[in-house]
C-alpha cells in the first residue's frame, strides 16, 4: 500500500533503490482513500484517452468494425488497471501484448508500465520498457491506417514515450523510497528514545532502591533493637522505658524523613519552596557513630582524615553509606560485639573505609532482624560505579571485614 512502512525498508541498505518497495500481494488489496483517488484518476485517464482515440478513428473513416473491436480491447485493458496493485507485472505484459494491435489501449499501457517502474525492480521495468519499445516497431506494420508519418518517426515517438515514462516512474520511486527511509528512521529514533527513557528510569529506580536499603535498613534495625529491649524487659524502670520509647520515636521520625528524602526524586513537579534535604556526607559520620552508640552498640571510630568536610560530596556520601551498611550488618549479625570503623586517606591517594567486627559465635539473643541479603551487593555496585572497589569476608584473625576504596581526586 502507498504510504505503508514495509519490512524491506528496515535495513536501509546501500542498494535500497534496487529493492522492490512493495511485495507481491497475497490476498485482497486494501486501498486507502488516497489509493482510491489515484486509481480512479488513472482509470479515467486511460478511458478518456481510449474514447478520444476511438473517436479520432471514426472521424478518419477507419473501418468501424476494427475500430469498435479496438475500443473493446482498450476498455478491457482499462478495466484491468484495477488489478495493477495486485499483479502489476502480469497486467503490464498483457496490456503490452494488446498494444501490438489496439491503439486505444495506449493509456492503460502507460499506467501499467508506470506502475511496474514504481513498484518493481529496475531490471523488470527495463525489460518491459524494451518490450513496449519493440511494440513500436510492430504496431505500424499491423495497423498502417493509424500512421501518417514516416516509419522512423513512429519509432522515435515510441522511444521518447518509453523513456519519459521510465524517468517519471524512477523519480516517483526514488521519492517514495526516500519518504519510507525517513519514516523508518523516525520510527527507529522514537523507539531508541523510548528505550533510553526506559533505561534511565530503570537505572533511577535501581539507585533509589539502593538508597532506600542503605537508609531504612539502618533506621529500622535501631527500631528493632529498642523494641526488642522493651519486649525482653517489660519490668524495666519507667525512666528507661521512656528513654527507649523516645529513641524509637526519634528513629521512626528520622526514618520517615529519610524515606521522604530518597523518594523525593520521584515527584513529577517538586515544589521550589520545599527543596529536598541534602544527602549525608562524610562529615556526618560522627553523628552516625553516636547514634549507633546510643542504641547500645560498642563502636570505635578511628579518623585518619584531618577534615572530613574536605572530602568531595559524592565520595563522602558513598563512604557514609558503606559505613552505615556495615554498622547495620554488625547490629544484625554480631550484636554486642565491638565494631571498629577506620577512615583514612588523602586527596590524590583515595579514601579507604573499613568496618571490622569479631565473627559472630552462637545464635544472637532475641529474634533475628530480617534483611534482604542484597546490602553487600548494592555496596559493591556503588563502589564500582564510583570508580573504586569493595572487599568483604572473614579475615585470618577471625574478624569480619568490610573494606572499600574510593577515588579522591587531588
Amino acid at each position: 500500500m502507498v504510504g505503508a512502512v514495509t519490512p524491506e525498508y528496515r535495513a536501509l541498505l546501500p542498494g535500497a533503490l534496487l529493492a522492490e518497495p512493495y511485495p507481491e500481494a497475497r490476498g485482497p488489496v486494501r486501498r486507502t482513500a488516497r489509493d482510491w483517488v489515484v486509481d480512479v484518476v488513472f482509470f479515467l485517464f486511460s478511458v478518456m484517452l481510449a474514447l478520444l482515440l476511438a473517436a479520432y478513428s471514426y472521424e478518419r473513416g477507419i473501418d468501424e468494425l476494427r475500430t469498435t473491436l479496438d475500443l473493446a480491447v482498450g476498455l478491457l485493458c482499462c478495466l484491468g488497471l484495477w488489478a495493477r496493485r495486485r499483479w502489476p507485472v502480469g497486467l503490464a505484459v498483457a496490456v503490452t501484448a494488446a498494444g501490438l494491435w489496439s491503439a486505444t489501449s495506449v493509456g492503460a499501457a502507460i499506467v501499467a508500465f508506470f506502475t511496474v517502474v514504481v513498484h518493481r525492480r529496475f531490471a523488470v521495468a527495463a525489460a518491459l520498457g524494451v518490450a513496449g519499445f519493440a511494440g513500436g516497431f510492430v504496431f505500424p506494420l499491423l495497423r498502417p491506417e493509424w500512421s501518417s508519418d514516416p516509419y522512423w518517426v513512429d519509432i522515435v515517438w515510441a522511444a521518447v514515450v518509453t523513456l519519459l515514462i521510465l524517468a517519471w516512474g524512477l523519480v516517483v520511486r526514488a521519492r517514495r523510497q526516500l519518504v519510507h527511509s525517513l519514516r523508518d528512521r523516525a520510527h527507529r529514533a522514537e523507539a531508541e528514545q523510548r528505550l533510553r527513557v526506559a533505561q534511565a528510569r530503570q537505572a533511577e529506580r535501581a539507585r533509589i532502591a539502593r538508597e532506600m536499603h542503605d537508609v531504612l535498613a539502618h533506621r529500622i534495625s535501631l527500631l528493632s533493637l529498642h523494641a526488642g529491649a522493651l519486649e525482653f524487659r517489660p519490668d524495666a524502670p519507667a525512666p528507661e522505658v521512656a528513654r527507649a520509647a523516645g529513641v524509637i520515636r526519634a528513629s521512626a521520625h528520622e526514618a520517615l524523613q529519610e524515606l521522604r528524602e530518597v523518594i523525593g526524586v520521584l515527584r513529577d513537579d517538586p515544589a521550589d519552596e520545599a527543596p529536598d534535604r541534602p544527602q549525608p556526607t562524610l562529615a556526618d559520620l560522627p553523628g552516625l557513630v553516636d547514634e549507633s552508640r546510643a542504641a547500645g552498640m560498642r563502636v570505635r571510630l578511628d579518623r585518619r582524615v584531618d577534615d572530613l568536610a574536605a572530602v568531595p560530596v559524592a565520595v563522602g556520601r558513598n563512604a557514609y553509606r558503606i559505613v552505615q551498611e556495615g554498622l547495620t550488618n554488625a547490629r544484625k549479625h554480631a550484636y554486642g560485639s565491638t565494631v571498629d570503623v577506620i577512615v583514612a586517606g588523602a586527596a590524590g591517594d583515595g579514601l579507604s573505609v573499613e568496618v571490622r567486627n569479631p565473627w559472630p559465635v552462637g545464635v544472637p539473643a532475641g529474634p533475628p532482624i530480617p534483611g534482604t541479603g542484597t546490602g553487600i551487593v548494592g555496596l559493591t555496585e556503588r563502589a564500582t560505579l564510583a570508580g573504586g572497589r569493595l572487599e568483604h569476608g572473614r579475615t585470618a584473625g577471625g574478624d569480619f571485614r568490610l573494606w572499600a576504596w574510593l577515588p579522591w581526586p587531588a
